[in-house]
Protein backbone atom coordinates (compact mmCIF):
# COMPACT_ATOMS: atom_id res chain seq x y z
CA UNK A 1 0.00 0.00 0.00
CA UNK A 2 2.85 2.35 0.85
CA UNK A 3 4.59 1.58 -2.45
CA UNK A 4 1.36 2.36 -4.31
CA UNK A 5 0.88 5.70 -2.60
CA UNK A 6 4.49 6.81 -2.92
CA UNK A 7 4.26 7.87 -6.61
CA UNK A 8 1.05 9.80 -5.91
CA UNK A 9 2.61 11.49 -2.92
CA UNK A 10 5.80 12.42 -4.78
CA UNK A 11 4.17 13.58 -8.02
CA UNK A 12 1.09 15.10 -6.40
CA UNK A 13 3.14 16.90 -3.78
CA UNK A 14 5.46 18.28 -6.48
CA UNK A 15 2.55 19.61 -8.53
CA UNK A 16 0.78 21.11 -5.50
CA UNK A 17 3.99 22.75 -4.28
CA UNK A 18 4.57 24.23 -7.71
CA UNK A 19 1.03 25.59 -7.95
CA UNK A 20 1.23 27.03 -4.43
CA UNK A 21 4.53 28.75 -5.18
CA UNK A 22 3.17 30.18 -8.42
CA UNK A 23 0.04 31.46 -6.67
CA UNK A 24 2.10 33.09 -3.91
CA UNK A 25 4.43 34.81 -6.34
CA UNK A 26 1.49 36.07 -8.43
CA UNK A 27 -0.25 37.37 -5.29
CA UNK A 28 2.86 39.28 -4.20
CA UNK A 29 3.33 40.81 -7.67
CA UNK A 30 -0.35 41.78 -7.87
CA UNK A 31 -0.24 43.59 -4.53
CA UNK A 32 3.03 45.31 -5.43
CA UNK A 33 1.44 46.47 -8.69
CA UNK A 34 -1.53 47.91 -6.78
CA UNK A 35 0.71 49.75 -4.33
CA UNK A 36 2.97 51.16 -7.06
CA UNK A 37 0.79 51.82 -10.12
CA UNK A 38 3.34 54.29 -11.51
CA UNK A 39 5.85 51.43 -11.94
CA UNK A 40 4.75 48.90 -14.60
CA UNK A 41 7.48 46.42 -13.63
CA UNK A 42 5.47 44.45 -11.08
CA UNK A 43 2.50 43.97 -13.36
CA UNK A 44 4.73 42.92 -16.26
CA UNK A 45 6.60 40.41 -14.10
CA UNK A 46 3.37 38.40 -13.80
CA UNK A 47 4.07 37.24 -17.36
CA UNK A 48 6.92 35.16 -15.95
CA UNK A 49 4.54 32.91 -14.00
CA UNK A 50 4.33 30.10 -16.56
CA UNK A 51 8.09 29.65 -17.20
CA UNK A 52 8.70 29.93 -13.45
CA UNK A 53 6.23 27.16 -12.67
CA UNK A 54 7.65 24.94 -15.42
CA UNK A 55 11.18 25.47 -14.07
CA UNK A 56 10.14 24.72 -10.46
CA UNK A 57 8.12 21.66 -11.44
CA UNK A 58 10.84 20.08 -13.58
CA UNK A 59 13.52 20.92 -10.99
CA UNK A 60 11.54 19.20 -8.22
CA UNK A 61 10.84 16.22 -10.43
CA UNK A 62 14.53 16.06 -11.38
CA UNK A 63 15.42 15.61 -7.72
CA UNK A 64 12.53 13.33 -6.62
CA UNK A 65 11.61 11.12 -9.56
CA UNK A 66 13.80 8.28 -8.23
CA UNK A 67 11.69 8.16 -5.04
CA UNK A 68 8.52 7.18 -6.88
CA UNK A 69 9.51 3.52 -7.05
CA UNK A 70 7.89 3.02 -10.45
CA UNK A 71 9.35 0.43 -12.78
CA UNK A 72 9.71 3.01 -15.53
CA UNK A 73 11.48 5.45 -13.25
CA UNK A 74 13.79 2.74 -11.88
CA UNK A 75 14.97 1.15 -15.14
CA UNK A 76 15.19 4.32 -17.25
CA UNK A 77 16.67 6.72 -14.73
CA UNK A 78 19.38 8.03 -17.06
CA UNK A 79 17.00 8.75 -19.95
CA UNK A 80 14.33 10.34 -17.76
CA UNK A 81 16.94 12.37 -15.90
CA UNK A 82 18.35 13.66 -19.21
CA UNK A 83 14.90 14.63 -20.47
CA UNK A 84 14.14 16.48 -17.24
CA UNK A 85 17.55 18.17 -17.41
CA UNK A 86 16.79 19.38 -20.96
CA UNK A 87 13.44 20.74 -19.81
CA UNK A 88 15.10 22.49 -16.85
CA UNK A 89 17.65 24.14 -19.13
CA UNK A 90 15.00 25.17 -21.65
CA UNK A 91 12.60 26.54 -19.02
CA UNK A 92 15.47 28.37 -17.31
CA UNK A 93 16.42 30.07 -20.58
CA UNK A 94 12.76 30.90 -21.19
CA UNK A 95 12.48 32.47 -17.72
CA UNK A 96 15.67 34.51 -18.18
CA UNK A 97 14.51 35.87 -21.53
CA UNK A 98 11.08 36.70 -20.13
CA UNK A 99 12.51 38.50 -17.08
CA UNK A 100 14.99 40.52 -19.17
CA UNK A 101 12.31 41.50 -21.67
CA UNK A 102 9.97 42.61 -18.87
CA UNK A 103 12.67 44.71 -17.19
CA UNK A 104 13.69 46.33 -20.48
CA UNK A 105 10.08 46.99 -21.51
CA UNK A 106 9.18 48.58 -18.18
CA UNK A 107 12.31 50.75 -18.24
CA UNK A 108 11.55 51.91 -21.77
CA UNK A 109 7.92 52.65 -20.87
CA UNK A 110 8.98 54.86 -17.95
CA UNK A 111 11.54 56.64 -20.11
CA UNK A 112 9.04 57.23 -22.93
CA UNK A 113 6.48 58.75 -20.56
CA UNK A 114 9.01 61.05 -18.90
CA UNK A 115 10.79 62.25 -22.08
CA UNK A 116 9.19 64.76 -24.42
CA UNK A 117 11.80 64.54 -27.18
CA UNK A 118 10.49 62.00 -29.74
CA UNK A 119 13.91 61.65 -31.36
CA UNK A 120 15.49 60.50 -28.09
CA UNK A 121 12.60 58.11 -27.49
CA UNK A 122 13.10 56.54 -30.93
CA UNK A 123 16.83 56.25 -30.30
CA UNK A 124 16.30 54.46 -26.98
CA UNK A 125 13.68 52.23 -28.57
CA UNK A 126 16.12 51.19 -31.29
CA UNK A 127 18.86 50.48 -28.76
CA UNK A 128 16.50 48.53 -26.50
CA UNK A 129 15.22 46.43 -29.40
CA UNK A 130 18.71 45.48 -30.55
CA UNK A 131 19.90 44.79 -26.99
CA UNK A 132 16.93 42.47 -26.44
CA UNK A 133 17.76 40.55 -29.61
CA UNK A 134 21.39 40.24 -28.50
CA UNK A 135 20.36 38.95 -25.06
CA UNK A 136 17.96 36.44 -26.59
CA UNK A 137 20.62 35.21 -29.01
CA UNK A 138 23.20 34.80 -26.22
CA UNK A 139 20.76 32.99 -23.91
CA UNK A 140 19.63 30.64 -26.68
CA UNK A 141 23.23 29.80 -27.63
CA UNK A 142 24.16 29.10 -24.00
CA UNK A 143 21.03 26.99 -23.48
CA UNK A 144 21.67 24.91 -26.62
CA UNK A 145 25.30 24.41 -25.62
CA UNK A 146 24.24 23.29 -22.13
CA UNK A 147 21.74 20.85 -23.64
CA UNK A 148 24.40 19.36 -25.92
CA UNK A 149 26.74 18.86 -23.00
CA UNK A 150 24.21 16.49 -21.38
CA UNK A 151 24.91 13.93 -24.12
CA UNK A 152 28.21 12.05 -23.65
CA UNK A 153 28.63 11.40 -27.38
CA UNK A 154 28.37 15.08 -28.19
CA UNK A 155 30.98 15.86 -25.55
CA UNK A 156 33.54 13.82 -27.47
CA UNK A 157 32.54 15.54 -30.68
CA UNK A 158 33.04 18.90 -28.98
CA UNK A 159 36.48 17.83 -27.76
CA UNK A 160 37.55 16.82 -31.26
CA UNK A 161 36.20 20.12 -32.63
CA UNK A 162 38.26 22.07 -30.10
CA UNK A 163 41.39 20.18 -31.23
CA UNK A 164 40.96 21.62 -34.74
CA UNK A 165 39.73 25.03 -33.62
CA UNK A 166 42.27 26.84 -35.80
CA UNK A 167 41.03 25.41 -39.10
CA UNK A 168 37.38 25.63 -38.08
CA UNK A 169 37.87 29.21 -36.98
CA UNK A 170 39.35 30.20 -40.34
CA UNK A 171 36.58 28.44 -42.28
CA UNK A 172 33.86 29.89 -40.05
CA UNK A 173 35.36 33.35 -40.32
CA UNK A 174 35.35 33.23 -44.11
CA UNK A 175 31.87 31.70 -44.27
CA UNK A 176 30.34 34.15 -41.79
CA UNK A 177 32.05 37.28 -43.09
CA UNK A 178 28.84 38.91 -44.31
CA UNK A 179 26.94 37.83 -41.20
CA UNK A 180 29.57 39.26 -38.89
CA UNK A 181 29.67 42.51 -40.87
CA UNK A 182 25.90 42.86 -40.51
CA UNK A 183 26.18 42.04 -36.80
CA UNK A 184 28.75 44.77 -36.17
CA UNK A 185 26.75 47.13 -38.38
CA UNK A 186 23.76 46.47 -36.12
CA UNK A 187 25.83 47.53 -33.12
CA UNK A 188 26.90 50.69 -34.96
CA UNK A 189 23.30 51.57 -35.79
CA UNK A 190 22.11 50.90 -32.24
CA UNK A 191 24.75 52.92 -30.41
CA UNK A 192 25.95 55.27 -33.16
CA UNK A 193 22.52 56.94 -33.52
CA UNK A 194 22.66 56.70 -37.32
CA UNK A 195 19.08 55.59 -37.89
CA UNK A 196 16.25 54.86 -35.46
CA UNK A 197 12.87 53.18 -35.51
CA UNK A 198 10.35 55.75 -36.74
CA UNK A 199 12.86 57.85 -38.71
CA UNK A 200 11.88 59.08 -42.16
CA UNK A 201 14.55 58.02 -44.65
CA UNK A 202 15.19 57.98 -48.39
CA UNK A 203 17.00 54.79 -49.37
CA UNK A 204 17.86 53.92 -52.97
CA UNK A 205 15.36 56.50 -54.22
CA UNK A 206 12.52 55.19 -52.02
CA UNK A 207 10.90 57.35 -49.32
CA UNK A 208 9.65 55.61 -46.19
CA UNK A 209 9.71 55.18 -42.41
CA UNK A 210 12.00 52.78 -40.54
CA UNK A 211 9.67 50.13 -39.14
CA UNK A 212 12.01 47.45 -37.76
CA UNK A 213 15.71 47.19 -36.93
CA UNK A 214 17.39 43.84 -36.23
CA UNK A 215 20.99 42.68 -35.99
CA UNK A 216 21.02 41.66 -39.66
CA UNK A 217 18.40 43.65 -41.57
CA UNK A 218 16.38 46.85 -41.48
CA UNK A 219 12.78 47.18 -42.76
CA UNK A 220 11.48 50.43 -44.29
CA UNK A 221 7.75 50.98 -44.83
CA UNK A 222 7.20 53.12 -47.93
CA UNK A 223 4.40 55.61 -48.44
CA UNK A 224 2.42 53.05 -50.49
CA UNK A 225 2.62 50.42 -47.70
CA UNK A 226 5.43 48.39 -49.28
CA UNK A 227 8.23 46.98 -47.11
CA UNK A 228 11.84 47.31 -48.24
CA UNK A 229 14.19 44.96 -46.39
CA UNK A 230 17.86 45.89 -46.57
CA UNK A 231 20.96 44.60 -44.75
CA UNK A 232 22.08 46.86 -41.94
CA UNK A 233 25.56 46.98 -43.47
CA UNK A 234 24.07 49.13 -46.26
CA UNK A 235 23.46 51.97 -43.81
CA UNK A 236 27.08 51.90 -42.63
CA UNK A 237 28.64 51.75 -46.10
CA UNK A 238 26.25 53.67 -48.39
CA UNK A 239 24.93 57.25 -48.18
CA UNK A 240 21.24 57.69 -47.37
CA UNK A 241 18.94 60.53 -46.38
CA UNK A 242 17.61 60.69 -42.82
CA UNK A 243 14.98 63.41 -42.67
CA UNK A 244 14.44 62.92 -38.93
CA UNK A 245 18.03 63.43 -37.83
CA UNK A 246 18.79 66.82 -36.33
CA UNK A 247 15.11 67.75 -36.08
CA UNK A 248 11.99 66.80 -38.01
CA UNK A 249 11.36 70.24 -39.58
CA UNK A 250 11.48 70.12 -43.36
CA UNK A 251 11.92 72.52 -46.29
CA UNK A 252 10.39 71.53 -49.61
CA UNK A 253 10.37 72.89 -53.15
CA UNK A 254 7.81 73.06 -55.95
CA UNK A 255 9.07 73.57 -59.51
CA UNK A 256 6.84 74.98 -62.27
CA UNK A 257 7.74 75.17 -65.97
CA UNK A 258 6.02 78.30 -67.33
CA UNK A 259 6.01 80.68 -70.27
CA UNK A 260 8.29 83.72 -70.27
CA UNK A 261 5.24 85.95 -69.84
CA UNK A 262 4.27 84.37 -66.48
CA UNK A 263 3.27 87.00 -63.86
CA UNK A 264 5.90 86.23 -61.22
CA UNK A 265 4.95 89.09 -58.81
CA UNK A 266 1.30 88.00 -58.87
CA UNK A 267 2.40 84.40 -58.30
CA UNK A 268 4.22 85.46 -55.12
CA UNK A 269 1.03 87.04 -53.82
CA UNK A 270 -0.97 83.95 -54.72
CA UNK A 271 1.59 81.67 -53.03
CA UNK A 272 1.27 83.67 -49.83
CA UNK A 273 -2.53 83.31 -49.98
CA UNK A 274 -2.27 79.54 -50.56
CA UNK A 275 0.09 79.06 -47.62
CA UNK A 276 -2.06 81.19 -45.32
CA UNK A 277 -4.98 78.80 -45.93
CA UNK A 278 -2.87 75.60 -45.72
CA UNK A 279 -2.92 74.07 -42.21
CA UNK A 280 0.16 71.95 -42.90
CA UNK A 281 2.40 75.00 -43.41
CA UNK A 282 4.26 75.88 -40.20
CA UNK A 283 4.71 79.56 -41.07
CA UNK A 284 8.50 79.55 -40.81
CA UNK A 285 9.47 80.56 -44.34
CA UNK A 286 8.42 80.74 -47.98
CA UNK A 287 9.76 82.20 -51.23
CA UNK A 288 9.22 82.19 -54.98
CA UNK A 289 11.87 82.93 -57.60
CA UNK A 290 12.82 82.22 -61.22
CA UNK A 291 15.71 79.76 -61.00
CA UNK A 292 16.30 78.88 -64.66
CA UNK A 293 15.31 79.80 -68.20
CA UNK A 294 15.27 78.05 -71.59
CA UNK A 295 14.40 79.33 -75.08
CA UNK A 296 10.77 78.25 -74.55
CA UNK A 297 10.10 78.25 -70.78
CA UNK A 298 11.23 79.54 -67.42
CA UNK A 299 11.62 77.52 -64.22
CA UNK A 300 9.86 78.96 -61.18
CA UNK A 301 10.74 77.51 -57.78
CA UNK A 302 8.52 77.88 -54.72
CA UNK A 303 10.12 77.11 -51.32
CA UNK A 304 7.87 76.12 -48.39
CA UNK A 305 8.40 74.74 -44.89
CA UNK A 306 6.56 72.32 -42.56
CA UNK A 307 7.03 70.68 -39.17
CA UNK A 308 7.69 67.16 -40.51
CA UNK A 309 7.96 65.04 -43.65
CA UNK A 310 4.23 64.25 -43.85
CA UNK A 311 3.21 67.91 -43.69
CA UNK A 312 5.82 69.03 -46.22
CA UNK A 313 4.36 66.57 -48.70
CA UNK A 314 0.88 67.99 -48.12
CA UNK A 315 2.10 71.58 -48.51
CA UNK A 316 3.94 70.84 -51.75
CA UNK A 317 0.93 69.09 -53.25
CA UNK A 318 -1.41 71.92 -52.21
CA UNK A 319 0.87 74.62 -53.68
CA UNK A 320 1.35 72.73 -56.93
CA UNK A 321 -2.35 72.00 -57.46
CA UNK A 322 -3.71 75.42 -56.49
CA UNK A 323 -1.03 77.41 -58.32
CA UNK A 324 -1.56 75.54 -61.59
CA UNK A 325 -5.35 75.86 -61.26
CA UNK A 326 -5.04 79.61 -60.60
CA UNK A 327 -2.77 80.12 -63.61
CA UNK A 328 -5.09 78.12 -65.87
CA UNK A 329 -8.12 80.15 -64.75
CA UNK A 330 -6.67 83.68 -64.64
CA UNK A 331 -3.40 83.62 -66.60
CA UNK A 332 -3.57 80.81 -69.17
CA UNK A 333 -0.97 82.54 -71.33
CA UNK A 334 1.61 81.73 -68.62
CA UNK A 335 1.30 77.98 -69.10
CA UNK A 336 3.63 76.28 -71.59
CA UNK A 337 2.23 75.97 -75.10
CA UNK A 338 2.87 73.58 -77.94
CA UNK A 339 5.65 74.74 -80.27
CA UNK A 340 4.24 76.48 -83.34
CA UNK A 341 1.13 77.86 -81.66
CA UNK A 342 0.74 81.60 -82.00
CA UNK A 343 0.53 83.13 -78.56
CA UNK A 344 -1.66 86.16 -78.01
CA UNK A 345 -0.21 88.87 -75.80
CA UNK A 346 -1.91 89.49 -72.45
CA UNK A 347 -3.55 92.73 -73.71
CA UNK A 348 -5.22 90.94 -76.62
CA UNK A 349 -6.64 88.02 -74.67
CA UNK A 350 -10.14 89.47 -74.84
CA UNK A 351 -10.16 89.89 -78.61
CA UNK A 352 -11.80 87.24 -80.69
CA UNK A 353 -11.01 86.96 -84.43
CA UNK A 354 -13.92 87.10 -86.88
CA UNK A 355 -15.06 83.66 -87.97
CA UNK A 356 -14.01 82.44 -91.34
CA UNK A 357 -16.32 80.61 -93.71
CA UNK A 358 -15.26 78.31 -96.48
CA UNK A 359 -16.65 79.02 -99.96
CA UNK A 360 -17.96 76.35 -102.23
CA UNK A 361 -14.81 76.39 -104.37
CA UNK A 362 -12.50 75.86 -101.41
CA UNK A 363 -11.64 79.55 -100.84
CA UNK A 364 -12.10 81.36 -97.54
CA UNK A 365 -13.00 84.84 -96.38
CA UNK A 366 -15.84 86.99 -95.11
CA UNK A 367 -19.01 87.89 -97.00
CA UNK A 368 -17.60 91.35 -97.87
CA UNK A 369 -14.49 89.80 -99.38
CA UNK A 370 -16.57 87.50 -101.55
CA UNK A 371 -18.69 90.43 -102.79
CA UNK A 372 -15.58 92.51 -103.55
CA UNK A 373 -14.03 89.69 -105.51
CA UNK A 374 -17.27 89.16 -107.42
CA UNK A 375 -17.44 92.90 -108.31
CA UNK A 376 -13.82 92.90 -109.51
CA UNK A 377 -14.40 89.91 -111.77
CA UNK A 378 -17.45 91.61 -113.31
CA UNK A 379 -15.49 94.79 -114.02
CA UNK A 380 -12.74 92.79 -115.64
CA UNK A 381 -15.22 91.04 -117.89
CA UNK A 382 -16.78 94.29 -118.89
CA UNK A 383 -13.35 95.81 -119.68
Amino acid sequence: MENALRPLIVLGGTVLLTLALGWAVDLVLRRADQRHPETPLWGLLRRCGVPLQVLVLTSLLRGTYRETGWYLMTHYQAEIGRVLSLVVIGSGAWLVVRVVSVVVESTYARYATSTRDPARVRRVRTQVTLMMRIVIAVVVVIAVAAMLLTFPDLRSIGTSMLASAGIIGIVAGVAAQSTLSNLFAGFQIAFGDMVRIGDTVVVDGEWGVVEEVTLTFLAVRTWDERRITMPVSYFTSQPFENWSRGGVQMTGTVFLQLDHSAPVPLMREKLQEILAECSAWDGRDWSLAVTDTTPTTIEVRAVVTAKDADDIWKVRCAVREQMVAWLAAHHPYALPRIVGEVAAPPAARGRVAAPRENTEDGGSGTEGDRQARAGGEADTGRG
